[in-house]
């Protein structure tokens, strides 16, 4: 079997010399084409996306009520772990990378990804990476059962043999992420159509461009953390071990150095969504561009000097508390200059709410709730009270949940009528996003409460005080679990037909037109003539 793959005109033409239903398989298999890869990731994500969803179903319905019921405190433990390895190595990372191989190409005029073959090979890596992490659940002793964070010396000196595999399964997840973000650099900064300066591109593009050098630089990270882990289990090192005299803090330095940045890859691609939304649902230019670039560029430099507000009580010297929560207050401004642009955006502007629309507007006020418990988190006395408890969940969820998740569903609606040709059904998509909103905030805002009470995170069992606001979180969980599969089926009905998509799908939405000046860096969609 040979293959002919010509990219020249952004289109996968692959020859084969055998017919029927392998052929068209084979055509997904080898693909160079970067829609075909960008659908493959956003399949995969969102297969991801409710895997880990049902962990988290398992995980509320246990703390439904106090008292050990549905699983056992370990496979509790393995659940939460796997959950959280699944959400952000499994589902927001695949589903950017998959809006990022779909859109930049057709944001710059560039007739593909630079690196197609690269590309193809940086998709097919996960599959394998997902199947061998989930697979560990069904080895001798279970999954991982030490966090997400996989703090040593748990992850190590007490950690389950299927902790090997695991490691591999990083390792590989680690590689794909670092070949997706070399092929959209590459892109980026090669293959922009004439008269594209940087400056022009959509902030889409540029928070990704940002995007893909963190990856660059914390991946690697993560590889020496997993490596050095290996290396106690299997061959007699003390990296993390203190009896060999190592340090199981070093581990949460090396992790955090990487873990930090990496939440900041989480957000920063849904930045560049909304920024692309606002505008054209309020009918105005993004305001202040310019800001948005240099405040993106702003976050992902302070990024990396604040990784230790995550260790707060582990013993860092005093003026390494103070150093590390002034960092981390100081990350306040930009992102607020950005909430700032976004609302003046809206702003006076003859708006609109369709489904997009609703998504982006509870990303920036959920969001801006969860940078404001980040805030408190920040300083560093009162860290002491809140570390380790429900509070912290509340925080991150609210960040990840509105901020990534909430994104990527608004970037899938905004967008679907340029994938397929077809308009998604409006009021199943209002439908989702309200159920959504609800289930997803009685989910996470009585974490606030229980936190700030004292309720420890990770834990199987809680004692009776918490009981009621456990219950109304589990609702609202099974609320928005369920409701994502309302998701699957607008998206499904889109694909298979619907009224067709005019050319510019949002242009004069509810009768109203909107016009931006020219140069128009916000919504350059069409690939230039000369390049086509």
């Amino acid at each position: 079997m040979t293959a002919v793959t010509d990219t020249t005109n952004g289109k996968s033409n692959e020859h084969h010399d055998h017919h029927g239903p392998a052929k068209g398989l084979m055509r997904w298999v080898l693909t160079t084409n970067h829609k075909d890869i960008g659908t493959m990731y956003l399949w995969f994500s969102f297969i991801m996306f409710l895997t880990g969803g049902a962990m988290a179903m398992v995980i509320r319905a246990e703390l439904f009520q106090p008292g050990m019921q549905i699983v056992d405190p370990g496979f509790f433990n393995q659940m939460t772990t796997m959950h959280g390895l699944i959400m952000v190595f499994g589902a927001v990372m695949p589903a950017f990378v998959g809006l990022a191989n779909w859109m930049i190409p057709l944001m710059i005029g560039a007739p593909d990804m630079a690196l197609p073959r690269m590309n193809n090979w940086s998709f097919w890596i996960l599959p394998f990476a997902a199947v061998m992490l989930v697979s560990t659940l069904f080895m001798e002793g279970g999954g991982p059962n030490f966090g997400w964070t996989f703090y040593a010396p748990l992850s190590t000196t007490y950690a389950p043999p299927s902790t090997t595999f695991f490691i591999f399964a990083i390792h590989m997840l680690g590689i794909s992420s670092i070949m997706g973000a070399i092929n959209i650099i590459a892109t980026i900064l090669n293959l922009r159509a004439p008269g594209m300066t940087m400056m022009k591109m959509p902030l889409f593009v540029w928070t990704w461009l940002i995007t893909a050098y963190l990856l660059i630089a914390v991946m690697p990270v993560l590889a020496g953390a997993v490596t050095m882990m290996l290396m106690d289990i299997h061959f007699g090192t003390s990296f993390f071990n203190a009896g060999g005299g190592g340090d199981p803090v070093l581990f949460q330095h090396i992790f955090w150095f990487f873990g930090h940045p990496e939440v900041y890859i989480m957000i920063l691609p849904s930045f560049g969504i909304v920024s692309a939304i606002l505008p054209t649902f309020a009918r105005k230019p993004l305001f202040g561009y310019t800001s948005m670039v240099y405040a993106t560029a702003s976050i992902a430099f302070l990024s990396f000097i604040v990784w230790a507000h995550h260790m707060f009580t582990v013993g860092i010297p005093l003026v390494g508390e103070l150093f590390f929560m002034y960092a981390t207050l100081l990350i306040a401004v930009p992102t607020g200059v950005k909430v700032f642009n976004w609302v003046t955006t809206m702003f006076r502007g003859a708006m609109t709410f369709e489904t997009p629309m609703l998504f982006s507007i509870a990303f920036v006020v959920l969001f801006t709730i969860g940078g404001f418990s980040g805030l408190m988190l920040a300083i560093a006395p009162a860290d002491f009270q809140y570390h380790d408890t429900y509070f912290v969940v509340a925080h991150f969820h609210y960040v990840l949940v509105p901020g990534a998740i909430f994104a990527i569903f608004a970037a899938v609606y905004y967008w679907l009528p340029k994938w397929t040709g077809h308009m998604y059904d409006e009021t199943l998509g209002k439908t989702h996003f309200w159920m959504s909103f609800i289930g997803m905030n009685l989910t996470f805002f009585p974490m606030h409460f229980v936190g700030l009470a004292g309720m420890p995170r990770r834990i199987p069992d809680y004692a009776l005080q918490f009981a009621d606001f456990n219950m109304i979180a589990s609702m609202g969980g099974f609320m928005f679990g369920t409701t994502q599969l309302l998701f699957l089926f607008i998206v499904i009905k889109c694909i298979r037909g619907g009224e067709k998509a005019k050319d510019e799908s949002w242009e004069g939405a509810e009768g109203l037109e909107w016009s931006l000046p020219s140069p128009m860096p916000y919504h350059t969609f069409t690939t230039p003539p000369d390049v086509k």
